[in-house]
C-alpha cells in the first residue's frame, strides 16, 4: 500500500531557482526511509509541503487515505500554563473524548435507560477506548519520559520554559504517544544524548507505521533506515539499503558515470578531428567529403547525452598546530560545582597529557558544556581548581556560537579576528571554508547554524593552537560538512576533549572516554568500541543470589512432572542469559563495524539468528514456568 505518492513536485522561493525541480517518489507502508542531501537541498522544504505548511508551485502530493501523519521538527504553540506533563498527555484528546462520551451514556444508563440501541453504542465505544489504550494512558507516558529522558521534575515545569532541545523532546514524546501512522523526523537526534538516541532507534525499529528521517546521524541512519531517497538538484536519486550501503552504492555509481563519459568523450574527440580532415579535404576540392563530415558532425552532438558527474567541492582547510612542550595539558584537582539543590558534579580529579583525544560523554543536563566552560575560565567551580599547562594553547567551539559583531559580514568579522589580516587574504580563507563570491558579504547574523559553526572554525584554524576544545562539534551540521571537518581533525596533532553525541566522530577520534553520571566523571581509557563492550558487560553481570531466607520461603517440591520442569527452567534461564550477552556483543560489533557494509551486513544477520533463538528460548521459559507450577 503506498503511503506517500510525489508527482512532478516543483518549488522555488526566487526567481530562477528551483529548490525542488521534478521531484518525484513514492514511500510504501512500513518503510524506513532516509531522506538525505545537503543543507539547502530541500529536504524541510518537501516536508512543510507534506504537512500543508507550504503549498507547491506545481505537482501533486497524496497521503494514503486515513492516515495519520506527524512532524517533530514542529513545536506546536500550547496554551499558556501548560505544562509538559500537560503537553504529553495532550496526546489522549482523541481517548478523552471518547471517555467523555462513554460518561454521558453511563449517567444515562445509571438514570434508567435501556435503549438497545444505546448500549451497542457504549460497548463500541468501550471496545475502542480499550484498544486505543485507555487504560494505560499513565503507563504509556512513564514509559516514554523514562526513555527520552524526561524527569519527573522537568514533567512539573511549564512547557514555555524549557530550552528549544528539550521543548523538541517532549514534542517527541507527545508525538509518539500520539500513535500516528506516519512519523516524519527532521533532525530527531540534535537534542538527544545518547540513552535517549538509542532509545529511540529500538522505538523506530519496532514501529508498525511508516518512518521517513532526515538525519546527518549516521549510525542514526544504519541502524534505523532501510532505504535512502537523496535530494540533489532538486529530483530523488534512490538507494535500497542503509546509510553504509549508500555510501559504497553511490561511490560506484560516481565512477560509472564518470567512466562513461570519459569513454563519451573520447569518442566524440576522435570523431571531432576525422570530421575536421573531411572538411579539410573538402576544402581542397573533394566535395564528396563535405556531406560526410556533416554527418559525423550530427552523429556528434547526438552523442552529448552523458552530463560530466561531479562530486561535492571538499574544502581544503587544516588546523595550524603549535608545538607542545611538556607532559600535562589539563589538571583538574577536587572539583565541585552546583547551581541550588542540583549538584552537577564533586570531587573530580582528573589529569590530561599532550596528543590525548579524549571524549566527554553523559546524558543532557549532567553538566559537560559546564565543565568545558569552566576549563576556558567562562565559568567558576565552586570548589578545587582547574589548571592549564604553561605551555597550553586552546581553542574553543561552544555549541551555541556568538559573533562580537553579528551586523559585519564575513570578511570583516575574519579581519577582526586575526590583526593585520587583508582583505583579500580573509577571502582566500572564507574560500578554503566554502564561502565564496557574495556569500562573504553578507552579514553573520543571517548565517545558518552549520554556516556558523563553520565560520568559527574558520577564525579558530587560522591562529596556533595545542588544545582543541570542541562542544557538539557537528550539530546541524550535513553529511558533507561533518566529512570536511573530521578530516580536519585527523590531520590535527594537537590534544582534543570533545563533547559529542555524535557516535560516528567519538569512535573515530576518542582514544579516552569521559563518562559523566551520578555527579562524578568515570574515566575509560580506551576507545568508543571498547567502552560499548565494557558497558554491555557491567550491564548483563548476573544478579546476585538471592537471600537463603527466600530460598526457604520458595513453594513446596510438587510432584515429579514439576521437579523436571523446575530443573529444565534452571537451564533455559542459564541458556537466556548467555543469548542475551551474545546478543549485547553483536551489537557492540555493529557499531564498531558501521562504516564497513558487508561486516555490518553479516552481523545484521546473525544478530537477527540470535534474537530468534532468544525468542524461542522465551516462550520456552514460559512454558516451562506453567508447567513448573510458578506462574
Amino acid at each position: 500500500m503506498i503511503e506517500i505518492q510525489i508527482s512532478s513536485l516543483v518549488k522555488s522561493f526566487e526567481v530562477g531557482h528551483n529548490v525542488l525541480d521534478g521531484l518525484t517518489f513514492q514511500i510504501d507502508q512500513g518503510e524506513r526511509v532516509g531522506l538525505l542531501g545537503r543543507n539547502g537541498a530541500g529536504k524541510t522544504t518537501l516536508f512543510r509541503i507534506l504537512t500543508q505548511e507550504l503549498e507547491p508551485d506545481e505537482g501533486q502530493v497524496s497521503i494514503g487515505q486515513g492516515r495519520r501523519l506527524g512532524l517533530i521538527s514542529q513545536i506546536p504553540v500550547y496554551p499558556a500554563g501548560y505544562t509538559v506533563e500537560d503537553v504529553l498527555r495532550s496526546a489522549f484528546a482523541r481517548l478523552e473524548s471518547l471517555a467523555r462520551e462513554m460518561e454521558a451514556l453511563e449517567g444515562r444508563m445509571a438514570a434508567g435507560e435501556s435503549d438497545p440501541a444505546l448500549l451497542r453504542r457504549y460497548g463500541s465505544l468501550r471496545e475502542r477506548f480499550e484498544v486505543f489504550g485507555g487504560y494505560d494512558t499513565d503507563v504509556a507516558v512513564n514509559k516514554i519520559a523514562n526513555g527520552l529522558s524526561i524527569s519527573q521534575d522537568m514533567r512539573g515545569q511549564l512547557f514555555d520554559s524549557l530550552s528549544g532541545g528539550e521543548k523538541t523532546r517532549v514534542n517527541l514524546g507527545r508525538l509518539i504517544l500520539e500513535d500516528t501512522d506516519i512519523l516524519l523526523l527532521d533532525e530527531p537526534t540534535n537534542h538527544l544524548d545518547l540513552h535517549a538516541t538509542e532509545w529511540l532507534e529500538e522505538y523506530i525499529r519496532g514501529f508498525r507505521g511508516t518512518v521517513v528521517a532526515i538525519s546527518h546521524d549516521r549510525y542514526f541512519l544504519d541502524r534505523v533506515v532501510t532505504r535512502v531517497i537523496e535530494i540533489e538538484n532538486g529530483k530523488a536519486e534512490f538507494y535500497s539499503g542503509n546509510y553504509s550501503f549508500y555510501a559504497v552504492e553511490k561511490e560506484r555509481r560516481y565512477q560509472e558515470r564518470l567512466k562513461q563519459y570519459q569513454k563519451e568523450q573520447a569518442k566524440i574527440e576522435q570523431l571531432e578531428k576525422a570530421a575536421e580532415q573531411l572538411r579539410v579535404w573538402a576544402f581542397m576540392g573533394m566535395d564528396k567529403t563535405y556531406r560526410r563530415a556533416v554527418n559525423i558532425e550530427r552523429r556528434i552532438e547526438r552523442m552529448r547525452t552523458t552530463a560530466k558527474p561531479t562530486k561535492a567541492r571538499k574544502m581544503d582547510a587544516r588546523f595550524s598546530t603549535a608545538e607542545f612542550h611538556g607532559d600535562e595539558v589539563l589538571g583538574i584537582r577536587g572539583l565541585a560545582k552546583s547551581y541550588g539543590d542540583k549538584h552537577l558534579f564533586d570531587s573530580i580529579t582528573l589529569k590530561v597529557e599532550g596528543g590525548e583525544r579524549i571524549a566527554l560523554i553523559g546524558d543532557n543536563g549532567t553538566g559537560k558544556s559546564t565543565l568545558i566552560k569552566m576549563i576556558m575560565g567562562e565559568l567558576y567551580p565552586d570548589d578545587g581548581r582547574i589548571k592549564l599547562g604553561p605551555q597550553a594553547k586552546p581553542a574553543y567551539l561552544p555549541q551555541i556560537i556568538h559573533f562580537d559583531h553579528p551586523d559585519w559580514n564575513l570578511v570583516e568579522n575574519m579581519m577582526a579576528s586575526k590583526r593585520g589580516l587583508s582583505a583579500q587574504s580573509a577571502r582566500n580563507r572564507l574560500a578554503s571554508y566554502d564561502f565564496r563570491g557574495e556569500d562573504v558579504f553578507k552579514p553573520v547574523s543571517v548565517l545558518s547554524g552549520g554556516e556558523q559553526s563553520r565560520l568559527r572554525l574558520c577564525m579558530l584554524m587560522d591562529g596556533e593552537i595545542n588544545f582543541l576544545i570542541l562542544d557538539e562539534p557537528t550539530n546541524h551540521l550535513d553529511i558533507a560538512s561533518r566529512e570536511w571537518i573530521e578530516e580536519a581533525v585527523e590531520s590535527y596533532d594537537g590534544t582534543l576533549l570533545f563533547v559529542s553525541h555524535d557516535r560516528y566522530f567519538i569512535n573515530r577520534f576518542a582514544t579516552r572516554i569521559w563518562e559523566l553520571a551520578n555527579e562524578t566523571i568515570t574515566d575509560y581509557p580506551c576507545g568508543f568500541a571498547q567502552y560499548r563492550q565494557m558497558k554491555a558487560q557491567e550491564e548483563a553481570k548476573p544478579e546476585p543470589p538471592k537471600p537463603a531466607k527466600e530460598k526457604a520461603e520458595r513453594p513446596a517440591r510438587g510432584n515429579r512432572a514439576q521437579q523436571n520442569a523446575r530443573r529444565q527452567l534452571t537451564i533455559c534461564e542459564r541458556d537466556i542469559a548467555k543469548a542475551e550477552e551474545r546478543i549485547s556483543a553483536l551489537e557492540a560489533d555493529m557499531e564498531a563495524a558501521a562504516c564497513d557494509y558487508e561486516k555490518l551486513t553479516a552481523l545484521t544477520a546473525e544478530r537477527e539468528e540470535a534474537q530468534g533463538e532468544l525468542d524461542a528460548l522465551y516462550e520456552r521459559w514460559e512454558q516451562l514456568s506453567e508447567e513448573a507450577g510458578e506462574v
